[in-house]
């Protein structure tokens, strides 16, 4: 292992770099931080290449490249550029996690998988998830993570189906996994819509009561709900910032909260930082990465 200074590039296509990445980079143990901003996919080529051939190839190792932002695909195609840019023996570790999302939905199907397994004997095998706030970037990554678990996924739409319509047919071409676009702008389709999920994922806006009372009481079949909002009002009504699989009052389903969730977000977005600075190769982490992390820390 190289003892080379850990120095971590850090890639934004927006104005700021997320001070909560820096922090959780430098506590993980990089020593040099370098934000970079307003980047471009036609970008990342370069800034790789120069941030690979100043280091000799053994000291790749002890070079990292996060990429933040707000958009999943985006930072996904940032991280294939960057690959693609490598010129071996020459090379870097990569990490894309934007907005936290990648991390956040790995803790959130995480811990309900947990809940699954612990309270309820089965696992997301034929479950039938139904995802609020699907057009997010946290709630697009959990979808996906649910449904290659073998999830029946349901994207709700708030407002206009086309969104999650599109959002199905991107996660079919490039994850090949099957998930359905349901329309729920009218209190009539989001009862519906609730009365037939086992597993609800609410990854809606801060602050945005999504799950009310009422809807609670349509809930039948409803097993668990996760909710990532920790800024009141909370995203489904009655929910506590620590439940980890506690009864949810006004249904029989239990809940699992945004700090529960939080808890399991940090443990692995550090872990993964630390595995890039200590790796003997270069690796190269997005959402399926770190769901896998996420589940060691949930068994």
């Amino acid at each position: 292992m190289s003892d080379a200074t850990p120095i971590l590039h850090m890639l934004s296509p927006q104005k700021h770099i997320s001070p909560f990445d820096v922090n959780m980079a430098a506590d993980a143990g990089y020593k040099v931080i370098v934000p970079y901003i307003n980047v471009t996919l036609e970008d990342v080529t370069a800034l790789t290449q120069d941030a690979i051939f100043s280091r000799p190839p053994n000291d790749g190792v002890r070079t990292g490249l996060f990429i933040g932002g707000k958009d999943a695909l985006l930072s996904l195609d940032m991280m294939e550029a960057s690959k693609k840019a490598r010129v071996p023996p020459f090379g870097l570790s990569t990490f894309a996690d934007p907005a936290g999302s990648f991390t956040t939905a790995a803790a959130m199907v995480a811990c309900v998988e947990r809940v699954l397994r612990l309270k309820f004997g089965r696992t997301w095998k034929d479950t039938r998830v139904t995802v609020f706030g699907a057009t997010g970037v946290v709630g697009f990554a959990a979808s996906i993570i649910a449904a290659m678990e073998g999830a029946k996924v349901r994207l709700v739409a708030h407002r206009g189906v086309e969104r999650v319509v599109k959002s199905a047919a991107v996660s079919k071409e490039r994850f090949g996994v099957d998930l359905e676009p349901a329309p729920g702008e009218t209190e009539e389709q989001k009862i519906g819509i609730i009365s037939d999920a086992q597993v609800i994922f609410v990854a809606a806006a801060a602050g945005v009561r999504v799950i009310t009372a009422e809807n609670k009481q349509q809930a039948k079949d409803l097993l668990v709900i996760a909710d990532v909002n920790a800024v009141p009002p909370p995203g489904v009504e009655g929910m506590e910032l620590f439940m980890d699989g506690a009864p949810l009052p006004g249904c029989d389903a239990l809940g699992v909260g945004p700090l529960a969730i939080g808890d399991v977000k940090y443990k692995t977005e550090a872990g993964l930082f630390k595995r890039m600075i200590t790796s003997p190769e270069p690796v190269h982490f997005d959402f399926r990465d770190a769901f896998q992390l996420a589940r060691t820390f949930t068994t």
